[in-house]
């Protein structure tokens, strides 16, 4: 019950107000809303968990495989990890140093998969805003008296379906 308690503290915030569920595999848990005799440190966890729409529902701890999977200890530094793969942890770190992201995928099964984006677009956006010339197109666009300028849902310039790209960030990429 104290660790039900501690991580309904750390995520109060996204809790209060919503309707959750608590999975738990000590049995008797699932009992204590209806228990009579509490001692004070009890009574204290159910005046908390009385701020909260939640349920404590059973799971066999052998059919809870992902608390199991969750309870591991953390491998995420480079000191657990085996030599040989340190050095695709270094390059994999370089590539994000050059503008490469690397985005993790949430899903259901325990599976990662990691995503190469470039920042390229990113960078031309910056230095659109920096440009006089195209903060005024960006502006005519806006307001509708531009015909061949649309400004994107992520306030990328374009004309028709290219990119703005400013004379002054060409220079500096091949100078």
């Amino acid at each position: 019950m104290a660790a039900v308690v501690f991580a309904l503290k750390i995520w109060r915030h996204y809790l209060y107000g919503e309707t959750c569920e608590i999975y738990t595999d000590h049995k008797s848990l699932k009992y204590i809303f209806q228990q009579r005799d509490l001692n004070l440190r009890q009574r204290r966890w159910m005046e908390l968990l009385k701020d909260y729409d939640c349920s404590i529902l059973y799971h066999p701890g052998k059919a809870n495989v992902v608390a199991d999977a969750l309870s591991r200890k953390s491998m995420g530094s480079l000191a657990h990890i085996a030599p040989a793969k340190r050095l695709l942890a270094k390059d994999i770190q370089r590539l994000e140093d050059t503008g490469i992201r690397f985005c993790v995928g949430n899903s259901e099964a325990l599976l990662a998969c990691a995503q190469a984006k470039s920042s390229l677009v990113e960078r031309i956006k910056a230095t659109q805003y920096k440009d006089a010339r195209f903060c005024k197109y960006r502006d005519e666009a806006l307001a509708g008296k531009s015909k061949d300028m649309i400004v994107e849902s992520d306030g990328v310039l374009r004309m028709d379906d290219r990119l703005c790209v400013a004379d002054r960030w060409v220079e500096t990429c091949y100078s």
